[in-house]
């Protein structure tokens, strides 16, 4: 997700749950967590309010779909330190994100290392793949803190429900360093994924956990955050861009992968709430 100085971040309060990592004691308390009557979870911030408008559904994958996705072999999970940030325009960014069945320690080592990562580069989110390792997992921690906040990490996470209501907000991206530019997003969502273990959850996301969900759930899809950019917000950020794929050539000796000058129109194929 964004570098902290794209996003102004707040902390989320202390709970004991399977999909946080070392719930932490808090110096800054201004999300809070409720749970519904349905014993689902829900983490929302004060800087946002709820949407006026009702959640929608969005159809789950069939499971014929999901017995087409490739799932992740244990080599998959394998990787050498230290795990670095895979930038614009490499074509990891874009490649299928495989199915994780296999919860083993070599998981765990892949999300701790994750963390590490995060927490170097200023982040509050991370996606497996902004590692260079296709698989569907992301880690987030909305205060950016090491010693703050929750460590949430999500395995095979889809989306059940997302709101009509639609924010702007100035994100930034890992794989884009020193860009920030407005995106639209839902501002709530209803996912269920997997946590370290294997063991199935849903929870309910608001406000900020909302658009970091979102942000890193897009890196699982092969969707960058520039491809939710109105044209007009793009062209702001096009000579930067431009500066990532010429610096991509530079390193690699390659022709980038994508040009940003090919786009000409904004995509609608992206829509949200895909599975």
């Amino acid at each position: 997700m964004a570098s902290t100085a794209c996003l102004q971040t707040t902390a989320v309060a202390r709970a004991r749950l399977p999909f946080l990592r070392h719930p932490i004691p808090l110096l800054r308390s201004q999300f809070r967590r409720l749970f519904t009557s349905s014993g689902s979870l829900t983490l929302s911030s004060h800087q946002y309010k709820l949407p006026a408008q009702p959640v929608i559904a969005q159809a789950r994958r069939s499971s014929s779909s999901m017995a087409k996705e490739e799932v992740a072999s244990p080599s998959d999970l394998q990787f050498e330190g230290p795990l670095k940030i895979v930038e614009y325009p490499d074509p990891i960014l874009r490649a299928k994100n495989k199915r994780i069945k296999t919860f083993d320690e070599s998981l765990k080592r892949l999300v701790d290392e994750m963390f590490d990562v995060m927490y170097k580069t200023d982040g509050i989110g991370l996606s497996a793949p902004q590692v260079g390792i296709n698989v569907r997992l992301m880690v987030f921690n909305s205060v950016g803190e090491r010693d703050e906040g929750e460590e949430v990490v999500l395995i095979n996470p889809r989306i059940n429900r997302y709101s009509r209501k639609i924010v702007p907000f100035n994100e930034g991206c890992l794989s884009f360093p020193g860009i920030c530019a407005d995106v639209e997003r839902p501002d709530s969502l209803k996912v269920d994924a997997q946590d370290v273990t294997g063991a199935r959850f849903e929870v309910n996301l608001t406000g900020l956990p909302a658009r970091v969900f979102q942000h890193e759930y897009d890196h699982l899809q092969g969707i960058l955050f520039f491809d939710r950019m109105s044209d007009e917000v793009l062209d702001s950020i096009r000579e930067e861009l431009q500066a990532l794929e010429k610096k991509y050539e530079e390193r690699t000796g390659l022709w980038s992968p994508e040009r940003i000058d090919a786009r000409r129109t904004r995509k609608k194929a992206v829509g949200f709430g895909k599975s």
